[in-house]
């Protein structure tokens, strides 16, 4: 199966009660990995890509690695730009094979972020590409994203609601208490708000900065309606700890096939975890 956009996915979500997982694209190794857990769990899948990422990898090169990581499974799988800065950067993503962006206008005032939005929306709409949204400020470090966690604003929930009505964006990320990157200390997760906002609109609520949320958490925030989380930082933990580990070990190797695939290794065991935590296993 070839990349697919986010909205059949979600909608299942949504009705299921369970999330789909968005795993980034760090190297090649990531999209082959994930990719292959997916399809032995029959999840559906969205691979994630930073402006960072797609600078690393180039985006045609991005694109083609996911789509041939899509064409050798059988589950559906999206290419879904992650923050993306602008409308330009969108729809360079979108030229590009993109199934699915994110423009992430969380840094403007509401009515210029709705703007911004639709103006992202109404072109993406038009050749089947599926568009997520951002309200309120997250914070934390991932990619070229820093936020101070006194900087950090949670969303409104009235505002989110009426940001979803003005766009109508197919997945809305909100601000209910998570962070990018590692937390410092256990994440205070506003669930009420998850739950008004879920209630009130059609497209799932997202959940960004899910690496290390307890697992309760998690299983509550879905209950309250999130159908779609992001997880990068474990994925990338686990990886760059098991190849640490294993130089450490053995200081002459020099075959990077060896240690590539130790990495590997750990983040499957992430990736599976996380598939069976949020509920979309053999929901392909």
């Amino acid at each position: 199966m070839g990349l697919v956009s986010m909205k059949e996915m979600l909608e299942s979500a949504k009705k299921g009660k369970y999330a789909v997982g968005q795993f980034n694209i760090m190297t090649l190794e990531f999209a082959d990995t994930i990719a292959a857990v997916a399809e032995d769990m029959q999840s559906p899948l969205i691979f994630g890509a930073g402006e960072p990422t797609i600078r690393y990898i180039g985006i045609e090169e991005l694109v083609a690695i996911a789509r041939i990581a899509a064409e050798k499974v059988s589950v559906p799988v999206a290419l879904h730009l992650d923050h993306g800065s602008s409308f330009e950067v969108a729809m360079q993503c979108i030229r590009a094979g993109f199934s699915s962006v994110m423009f992430d206008g969380s840094k403007y005032g509401l009515e210029e972020n709705i703007q911004l939005t639709k103006k992202v929306v109404e072109v993406a709409h038009a050749v089947g590409v599926t568009v997520e949204g951002e309200l309120g400020t997250i914070g934390g470090t991932e990619d070229d994203i820093e936020v101070a966690d006194e900087n950090a604003l949670l969303a409104d929930p009235d505002e989110a609601i009426l940001f979803w009505q003005e766009t109508k964006v197919d997945a809305l990320a909100i601000a209910v208490g998570t962070a990018h990157g590692l937390y410092k200390k256990e994440p205070k997760i506003n669930f009420d708000t998850i739950q008004k906002v879920a209630n009130s609109i059609e497209a799932p609520v997202v959940l960004h900065g899910g690496s290390g949320v307890p697992d309760q958490q998690i299983e509550e925030a879905i209950k309250r309606g999130i159908g779609k989380i992001n997880v990068n930082t474990e994925n990338c933990v686990a990886y760059t700890k098991a190849v640490r580990n294993f130089l450490e070990a053995d200081k002459h190797t020099t075959d990077p096939r060896a240690y590539q695939r130790i990495g590997r290794e750990a983040m499957q065991a992430v990736v599976r975890d996380k598939i069976q935590l949020f509920g979309s296993n053999g929901k392909a």
